[in-house]
């Protein structure tokens, strides 16, 4: 497996997950019991991991479906 992203922001991984799915993608997510036990802030963030054959369409459905951040 493949480390896809970093980030402690369960809204964007749950978007990341379902359009990794849409396209019959299946993500992990890594330390999310860790990172919840530090909380937000910690220096633990929740890892996307998929699996080395899907690794560059996943990246590139991250870079051309990801929204804008505002």
């Amino acid at each position: 497996m493949k480390e896809l992203i970093r980030t402690n922001d369960i809204v964007f991984i749950s978007w990341l997950q379902a359009t990794l799915a849409g396209d019959g993608i299946e993500a992990v997510v890594f330390d999310q019991y860790v990172s919840a036990i530090e909380g937000q802030a910690g220096p633990v963030q929740r890892r996307v991991m998929v699996l080395d054959e899907d690794f560059a369409r996943a990246q590139w459905l991250l870079n051309s479906e990801r929204p804008p951040l505002t």
